[in-house]
C-alpha cells in the first residue's frame, strides 16, 4: 500500500474505531462524494467519485464496525488504471477517525501497529479508581478507565462499627480483585504473543502496593510489575504519562521515554540558545553533511521531504526519532520547525 501513489489527491484512506456508527461514516462519503462532484478535471473527478463509491458500496454491507475498528483504503493506480478497495479490521484497537484523499494511502497509523514489537502494560490504581492502558514505541495508549465504590471509613462505633469495617473492606478487596481481571483480559494477550516486556504500577496511595501484594494478577504478568511501584496522584491518560516519565530509569532504553527526554534538551538548548540545535530541512542536511548532528526528531510525513531527511539522516550515523500525532509535542515539532528539529554535537556557525 504504501507503494502506491497518484499525480492527484485521489487514494482514499479512512479509519474507523470502535463504536463509530456507520451510518454516520456513510453520511460523511456522501457529503464527501457530492463535494468530489464539484472537481473540474474530468480524470481526478472520476477517480475520486470511483475511490468514495467503493467505500460507501462496502461499508454498506458492514452492520457494525468490529472490536478493532475498520481500515478501508480505495483508489487507482494512474500507471495501471487498476482500481482497488481494500476492507479490513487490523490487528490491534484503531484509535483515531480519520478520512483523507491524498497521492498516496496513509498507512502510517498502521505502521506504528506493527513495527514496535516491545509493550509495557501500565497500571494506575487507588481505593476507587483505576486506569489501565499500555505503552508502544512512542504511542501511550488508555484501555480502560473505570471507578469502583468503596465508602469510607465509619465512626459508629462497637459492632456496628466493626461490622461495617469488614463490609468496606469486602468492597475494597472486590474492586482490586475487578481490576486485577480487567489488567489480565487486556494484558495476558500481548504476554502470550511475546511482546509484554513489563509492567509499571502506580498510584496515588497504598493501593498499589495492596494490589502487588495480592493474588490479584495472573502470576506470569505479577513477574513482570517492575520495581520500585511509583508514586502516581493522577488518572487517565495524563497519569499514565506521568507514571512513564517517572520510570524513565527503568524504561531508559524505550523510545517514548528517549524522545521525551531529547525534546526536554532541546527546549533547555533554544533557551541558552547556545548554538546546538538545528532546524530546516535545508539547514539539517548541511550539518548532516559536516557529521554534526547528533540525533533528530523528524515529524512522520510519508513520502515527504521529511521522510527522505530520515533516511539520509540514518546513513550518517545520527540517532532518528521519527513521531507521529501520539507525542505531546509532536504539534510543537511540526508547526514550529516544520517538521524536523536536531542537537548538534558542536556548534558550526
Amino acid at each position: 500500500m504504501k507503494k502506491w501513489s497518484a499525480p492527484a489527491t485521489v487514494l482514499l484512506s479512512l479509519y474507523i474505531p470502535p463504536g463509530r456508527p456507520i451510518p454516520d461514516v456513510l453520511n460523511l462519503l456522501r457529503q464527501e462524494y457530492s463535494i468530489a462532484q464539484n472537481i473540474k478535471l474530468k480524470r481526478t473527478r472520476d477517480a475520486v467519485t470511483s475511490a468514495i463509491q467503493s467505500a460507501i458500496d462496502r461499508l454498506t454491507q458492514i452492520p457494525k464496525v468490529p472490536d478493532n475498528g475498520l481500515v478501508i483504503f480505495c483508489g487507482e493506480n494512474f500507471e495501471t488504471e487498476e482500481s482497488k478497495c481494500f476492507v479490513f479490521s487490523p490487528p490491534e484497537k484503531v484509535t483515531v477517525f480519520f478520512y483523507r484523499t491524498d497521492k498516496y494511502f496513509h498507512v502510517e497509523f498502521l505502521e506504528d501497529m506493527i513495527e514496535e514489537n516491545d509493550v509495557f502494560g501500565l497500571i494506575i490504581v487507588e481505593r476507587d479508581y483505576a486506569t489501565i492502558g499500555i505503552l508502544k514505541g512512542t504511542r501511550i495508549e488508555v484501555l480502560d478507565e473505570f471507578e469502583g465504590f468503596v465508602p469510607g471509613k465509619h465512626m459508629m462505633g462497637g459492632q456496628s462499627q466493626r461490622r461495617i469495617d469488614r463490609i468496606i473492606e469486602e468492597m475494597y478487596a472486590n474492586f482490586l480483585k475487578e481490576v486485577g481481571e480487567k489488567a489480565n483480559s487486556y494484558l495476558l494477550p500481548y504476554l502470550e504473543s511475546g511482546k509484554l516486556k513489563g509492567i509499571l504500577l502506580g498510584g496515588p496511595g497504598y493501593a498499589k502496593k495492596d494490589f502487588y501484594d495480592g493474588d490479584y494478577l495472573d502470576y506470569r504478568l505479577k513477574k513482570l510489575v517492575l520495581l520500585p511501584l511509583i508514586d502516581i496522584p493522577d488518572q487517565g491518560d495524563a497519569g499514565l504519562k506521568e507514571l512513564v516519565m517517572k520510570a524513565q530509569d527503568i524504561l531508559k532504553n524505550q523510545k517514548y521515554v528517549q524522545v521525551q527526554n531529547l525534546l526536554e534538551e532541546l527546549k533547555y538548548h533554544i533557551a541558552k540558545d547556545d548554538g546546538l540545535v538545528v532546524y530546516g530541512i535545508e539547514e539539517i542536511r548541511k550539518a548532516l553533511h559536516m557529521g554534526a548532528v547528533d540525533s533528530l526528531v523528524i515529524y512522520d510525513e510519508p513520502n515527504s521531504e521529511l521522510e527522505k531527511l530520515s533516511q539520509e539522516a540514518e546513513n550518517y550515523g545520527t540517532k532518528v526519532y521519527v513521531v507521529g500525532d501520539e507525542l505531546p509535542d509532536a504539534e510543537w515539532v511540526k508547526k514550529t520547525f516544520g517538521g524536523a528539529i536536531g542537537k548538534l554535537r558542536y556548534r558550526i556557525y
